[in-house]
């Protein structure tokens, strides 16, 4: 293939971007696959990433094999892959990272007119189709929500693998609670690559460029050069501002068709996002397609990239190849041991979906088909374990699939609380059933999150199996008082085996499993359960707030239940 070096792409205000560009030796004109992120696009997988490189190989050898990985880069398509095929592969660092100078400010209104430009760009080259599809897991697909809502003219199709919509309840506060993998992310894996670490960033193993452009800043330089994305957090705690609009994309304005790739694992970043955007997206033409395994190598294994082609094949090629005819959805069916089945539906939530309401008895902590007799209150401390209600061991096989909802009828000590969710699965020993999640290897079936003071409902938005929070102003609780709640879980997928148990959890802090932690290169905190998407930061979460007790109050007159997605099987 033909490569091209550090192309320069001006964008509307006069930055010079740059883009490595690799397309086919036969002169011609071909659709083009565009990526725009902050990783460095002049670091290889290999080095940036070197265990979930390692994790990948080891798993799935198909995923490395026909390539030399020379060209590999996280995140986005091997051209080794795609190029042979009559594809150009354009990687653009972008605004602030990598070889593309600026002030580095992730996801907001500037970086999507950028990737706006860099389409159209790619779109009138000599060597383009005029055809531009984007593809990309993570940053490189929550970037295409955005993208897509600004409706560039030559955009044709997009492949969102594991793309968060919403910033703020998908990404920095689940449930109004803040999440710090932000602050975290920001450290490890954006500060490495910034534009002007220069000498003291790595270099390129295949041009021996330096990754982080030719001059080298100071620290103090550098931290002016690029937005806090952390104070950005907590200075915005609510959602009702322009930080957050910027961030998030208006889906009635996305009509592109879209393949939407989602992980049943990923709790706690992406998943809420893909489902939220195929359901909501505008797009006439739109798939849903989800996978469990880890955050990055599905993408990358024979699986995700016959996939992703058939798809990119059939709008950007005009191939006939019977993707018109492919179902609306593609679930990857979860079963303990991490076994899958690939199963074939035709919308999400699945039609024949049977809404089972399971409540909560305060006295036997059991999940129970009716409500309780009496009334009855149940308290726990906040920073302890919480409380866990138990289903009876099941008689014949169950499967749970989609979106999980929770009405609880609580009172604080304090003016607030904040409530973690947790749905799981237990084997007939007693031992919980634990999952590969997409970064954690070890993560229960589902979680939930809500802050007490943000239970205001959008009646709008708002789902019997999905309730939706605006998150537009703080509510305090007055201590003693009785609150109803409604919390989201986001969607899961578990077939349930004879002899096994679900159960619900209710806590005040993160889940962790009892086990040893868990660790990746690029990420910072030992992982026990939530992967890197917790919620330990005592600005947001103060002791004397968040360290009191809780009572739950249940019976007749507080019907409080968990609604669990139960499918009966395909006539």
């Amino acid at each position: 293939m033909r490569i091209d070096w550090d192309v320069p792409i001006t964008m509307d205000d006069g930055v010079v971007l740059r883009a490595d560009v690799f397309r086919p030796i036969e002169p011609g004109m071909y659709p083009a696959l565009v990526s725009y992120g902050p990783y460095g696009k002049g670091l290889a997988f290999q080095e940036g990433y070197k265990t979930a490189w390692e994790i990948m190989a080891r798993d799935h050898p198909d995923a490395v094999a026909g390539s030399s990985n020379k060209y590999q880069n996280w995140e986005v398509v091997d051209p080794e892959k795609w190029v042979p095929d009559g594809y150009v592969c354009v990687r653009v660092d972008s605004r602030g990272a990598g070889r593309s100078p600026g002030y580095l400010d992730h996801n907001n209104a500037r970086e999507n007119r950028d990737f706006y430009n860099c389409i159209e760009w790619a779109a009138v080259q000599p060597w383009s189709s005029g055809r531009v599809g984007l593809n990309g897991i993570s940053y490189y697909a929550s970037s295409q929500w955005r993208a897509a809502a600004l409706q560039p003219p030559h955009l044709t199709a997009i492949c969102v693998w594991e793309g968060w919509v919403d910033y703020y309840r998908d990404s920095v506060r689940h449930g109004g609670i803040a999440c710090t993998f932000r602050k975290h992310w920001q450290d490890m894996q954006v500060k490495t690559v910034q534009h002007g670490r220069g000498e003291r960033g790595p270099k390129s193993r295949v041009t021996g460029e330096l990754v982080c452009g030719p001059e080298t800043l100071s620290e103090e330089e550098l931290a002016r050069n690029r937005a806090d994305m952390w104070a950005g957090v907590l200075e915005h705690p609510l959602a009702n501002d322009d930080y957050y609009r910027q961030r998030t994309a208006d889906l009635s304005k996305v009509t592109v068709p879209l393949l939407s790739a989602a992980n049943w694992g990923g709790q706690g970043l992406h998943p809420r996002g893909n489902f939220e955007g195929f359901m909501r997206a505008a797009s006439q033409e739109k798939w849903l397609e989800v996978h469990g395994g880890s955050h990055w190598a599905p993408f990358y294994t024979d699986y995700g990239v016959k996939l992703q082609k058939r798809f990119f094949d059939y709008f950007l090629k005009g191939l006939q190849n019977g993707w018109d005819r492919q179902p609306r959805v593609l679930l990857q069916v979860r079963h303990p041991g991490e076994k899958f089945v690939e199963r074939h539906e035709n919308e999400w939530p699945l039609a024949r979906t049977q809404w089972t309401k399971f409540y909560l008895d305060a006295r036997e902590k059991r999940l129970a088909t009716a409500p309780m007799s009496g009334n009855a209150m149940l308290t726990y401390d906040m920073m302890g374990d919480g409380v866990t209600f138990w289903m009876p061991a099941i008689d014949r096989e169950t499967e749970i699939t989609g979106p999980s909802a929770l009405k609880l009828f609580i009172s604080s000590s304090t003016a607030d609380a904040d409530f973690f969710i947790v749905l799981r699965v237990y084997d007939p020993n007693g031992q919980e059933v634990l999952f590969q999640g997409a970064l954690d290897p070890k993560t229960p079936v589902a979680q939930g999150w809500l802050r007490a003071s943000h239970r205001k409902l959008d009646p709008k938005l708002s789902l019997p199996y999905r309730p939706y929070h605006t998150h537009d102003e703080k509510q305090p609780l007055t201590p003693g008082e009785v609150y109803e709640l409604d919390i989201e879980i986001w969607p899961t997928c578990i077939v349930v085996p004879p002899g096994y148990r679900v159960a619900l959890t209710i806590r005040g802090k993160d889940y962790e499993h009892d086990g040893a932690p868990a660790s990746l290169s690029n990420m910072k905190n030992p992982m026990r359960g939530c992967g890197p998407f917790v919620h330990d930061d005592p600005t947001d979460r103060p002791p004397e707030i968040f360290s009191g007790k809780v009572t739950l109050h249940v019976g007749p007159q507080y019907p409080a239940h968990v609604l669990l997605p139960i499918i009966p099987p395909k006539q």
